[in-house]
Order: C-alpha cells, then sequence, then structure tokens
C-alpha cells in the first residue's frame, strides 16, 4: 500500500460552513493575539521541540517561530480575514538578530536560508518599508548560499530563488533580480545528477550530515522545480523547455503506481538495505507533488498522475499528526484547492472544504489537550487560518510558496466565491 492507514484517522466532517470556517479562523487569530509576549514573541508547542530542546528558548524562524506566525497575521489582515493584529508591534530588526542568534545558539551559520535565516525576515521588512539597503542586504543573503549544498528549499538556493522570484515580482521586473535568478538556475542545472538506474535527473541533497536524494515538497526535487516553474519568465524560452522536459521526465519516472493510486518515496535512490516509506503528506509524498506542481503548464502526461495522486489523498484520509501544513490536514487538503483550480472540478473544492471542517476539530482538540494553540505558520494554527480563508475564496495560494508580500488591495472580508 502506499500509505499507512496507521498515520491517517477517518475523516470526520460536518458539512461545508463558511461561518464556522470564518469562526475558527477568528478563534485563531484572537487567542494568536493574546498568547503574544513583547520581547518574547510566542511560546513554543510540545509538538514542535526535540527531545533536549529548551521549552523556553526564542521560537523565531519563518518556518515554525514568530516570524511565520507575524507573516500570517500580516498576511490575514491583508486579505480582509482580520483586523490590525499585534504583529504590527514586532521589531522585524529584532526578530531578525534574535533569529540569528538561536541559528549561533544551534550551530548554523545559514543566515540565506529561506525558511530558518535571515532571509524571509528581510524581506519582511523590505515589503513594508522599501529600500536600497533593505534590496542589498536580500541580494547579499541569496548569492551567500548560492552554492549551498543543501540544494532544497528549507535551506539551500532553491528557497534563494523563489525569494530571488518574488522580488522580482514585487519590484516590477528589474535586471538585478532577474540576474540572480539566472545565476541560482544555472548553479542548480550544473549540480543537476543522472541516474541510470530511474532514467531520470535528481539532485543530492548534503543535510543534516546525510547524503540523501530527496524528492518531497519541502526538501526535495519537487520544491526545487516549484521554484524554476516560478521563475519560467525570467528563464527565457529555451532554458524553460530544458527545465520543463527535466521536471516532467523525473516526476513521472519517480512516481509509484499501485492499481489508481500514485505516491512518490521520499528518496529517488533508496539507500542499500532500507525499505522506502510510503508517507503522505506535503513534506513527503503526493501532497506536495501535487501543490508543487501547482504552476506547471498542462501536460498530458502529468496532469493525469496529479489527478491520480488527488484520489490517493482523498482515499488515505486526514492526517492523525494534526492540523498544519507542513505534515497536517491541512497541507494535504492544499492538493485539492490545486486541482480545484487546475480543473475546475467541483468534487476537488468539496474535498477541500471536508478536510477543513476536519482539520478545524483537529485544531481545537489540540488545543484542549495542551492548553495552547500551535504558533507557527508551517506547523500550527495560523497556517491553518489561511488554509481555511482560502478555502472560503475557493483559490489556492499556500503560504510563502506561492506567495510572499501581501496584496497591495485587501479583499473585503465578506468576499467569497460567487
Amino acid at each position: 500500500m502506499l500509505f499507512d492507514p496507521a498515520r491517517h484517522e477517518p475523516l470526520q466532517a460536518p458539512p461545508w460552513s463558511e461561518p464556522r470556517a470564518r469562526d475558527a479562523i477568528d478563534w485563531i487569530v484572537r487567542e494568536t493575539q493574546a498568547a503574544f509576549v513583547p520581547g518574547r514573541y510566542w511560546p513554543s508547542h510540545p509538538k514542535d521541540l526535540d527531545p533536549g530542546d529548551d521549552p523556553s528558548a526564542l521560537a523565531t524562524s519563518l518556518y515554525f517561530g514568530a516570524a511565520g506566525v507575524v507573516w500570517a497575521l500580516h498576511h490575514l489582515h491583508a486579505l480582509g480575514a482580520c483586523g490590525a493584529t499585534v504583529a504590527e508591534r514586532v521589531d522585524l530588526d529584532r526578530l531578525r538578530d534574535d533569529n540569528r542568534a538561536w541559528l549561533r545558539a544551534a550551530g548554523f551559520e545559514d543566515f540565506g536560508s529561506y525558511l530558518m535565516g535571515d532571509l524571509a525576515i528581510e524581506l519582511m521588512a523590505w515589503g513594508h518599508e522599501p529600500g536600497a539597503a533593505r534590496a542589498d542586504a536580500i541580494a547579499w543573503l541569496i548569492e551567500s548560499n548560492l552554492d549551498h549544498p543543501a540544494r532544497e528549499l528549507m535551506w539551500g538556493s532553491p528557497g534563494s530563488l523563489l525569494a530571488a522570484t518574488f522580488m522580482h515580482e514585487r519590484s516590477g521586473g528589474g535586471a538585478r533580480w532577474a540576474a540572480l535568478i539566472r545565476r541560482l538556475a544555472a548553479q542548480l542545472c550544473s549540480e543537476l545528477q543522472w541516474s541510470d538506474e530511474h532514467g531520470c535527473h535528481f539532485w543530492p541533497q548534503h543535510l543534516y550530515g546525510q547524503h540523501c536524494s530527496y524528492l518531497d515538497g519541502v526538501h526535495g526535487f519537487v520544491a526545487t522545480a516549484h521554484a524554476l516553474t516560478r521563475a519560467r519568465d525570467v528563464l527565457g524560452a529555451d532554458e524553460w523547455a530544458f527545465w520543463q522536459r527535466c521536471i516532467a521526465n523525473t516526476v513521472t519516472r519517480s512516481a509509484t503506481r499501485e492499481g489508481d493510486l500514485v505516491n512518490w518515496r521520499p528518496e529517488l535512490i533508496v539507500p542499500e538495505g532500507r525499505q522506502p516509506r510510503w508517507l503522505m503528506q506535503f513534506c513527503h509524498g503526493a501532497p506536495g507533488f501535487v501543490i508543487c506542481l501547482a504552476h506547471f503548464p498542462p501536460d498530458e502526461v502529468l496532469d493525469p498522475l496529479l489527478l491520480a495522486a488527488g484520489d490517493t489523498i482523498w482515499r488515505a484520509g486526514p492526517l492523525a499528526k494534526g492540523a498544519n501544513l507542513c505534515h497536517g490536514t491541512a497541507g494535504n487538503a492544499y492538493a485539492f484547492l490545486v486541482l480545484h483550480e487546475r480543473t475546475r472540478d467541483p468534487r476537488w473544492l468539496e474535498r477541500a472544504r471536508a478536510f477543513a471542517m476536519h482539520a478545524i476539530g483537529q485544531a481545537q482538540a489540540d488545543a484542549r489537550q495542551y492548553g495552547q494553540l500551535r504558533h507557527s505558520l508551517w506547523t500550527g494554527d495560523p497556517g491553518l487560518a489561511i488554509f481555511l480563508w482560502d478555502c472560503i475564496r475557493a483559490a489556492p495560494s499556500l503560504p510563502t510558496l506561492d506567495v510572499f508580500f501581501a496584496p497591495t488591495r485587501p479583499e473585503a472580508r465578506g468576499a467569497g466565491p460567487a
């Protein structure tokens, strides 16, 4: 079987209710605001701590710390999903310095990391107050990460490529960001390797002291494919034609089919003596493939594969680990919103909203169990709030993957699909 039933739970979803979704967003924002402590940001959640971690240490990163919460609150406000928030009271320069201190205490100097380092915090600061000094800092961080050996979204140059693309889009183009995008793509091209066994390209990653060949939506091939796809207009027709063939071939060749089910194992090359794990979440498995290929052009081979992956995600059911984006029910359900946007088939929106109702129940049960919300963008409740808003408006835009800078004009709070 291409997923582990023990990691999932039966769908328990009342009928879709927009008022209930809005109430859940209001609850998450209200509780998040109440938990804010000036100078300390938000408390860590037990699920975000590894054995031996200090629960009193500041949690600061975009991935599972204060930067992500600030980003989420600004984003929800810009969309019209909530009023002004305590995010306005956070000094982003201090947050950057606190995040740098956290990285150093953990033994890292990877300040150019997109999800864990300075880069996203500098992007946020530039978005609030564009200026030459901020732009210089962002460009320096991107260049410093050019040849990072991780070659994935969280720590490596694919995250830098995504940041450069966001800057290029927000600034209305410009030679500086276009040049950085082309340098990053050229570097990634030079680092591609070929597997004779599998008949496709892949990137080797050196991550947390280990060498691997991840395929997934955070640390692997398809996350890098997403960054390249977002940058395709800057890369030019000939270069994009190469990447389009490369991405489609690797995604197709690495897929595992079992009847009408489709999934992807975490690594292309499974180390000798180890059996592949079958996970079904954004960060490993089919949901990440569907989401990361959301902007990929229509493809007669790839599109049926993504539809089959969507059916597999539905058959597996909600994740038992919780409601979050990275490895939870909301992240899996974003795949349904993507397929709805690609096909306009209403069943995908119905499935996304069914998972949304289930995820609300999961978040409420976790809050009762732990006595607090999970204050994190990628692993916690603010990410769920954004997903619920996207379900209301029937438009997928995965936080910090599809969108970074707030819209220039807030949507009306009552806005929704016709």
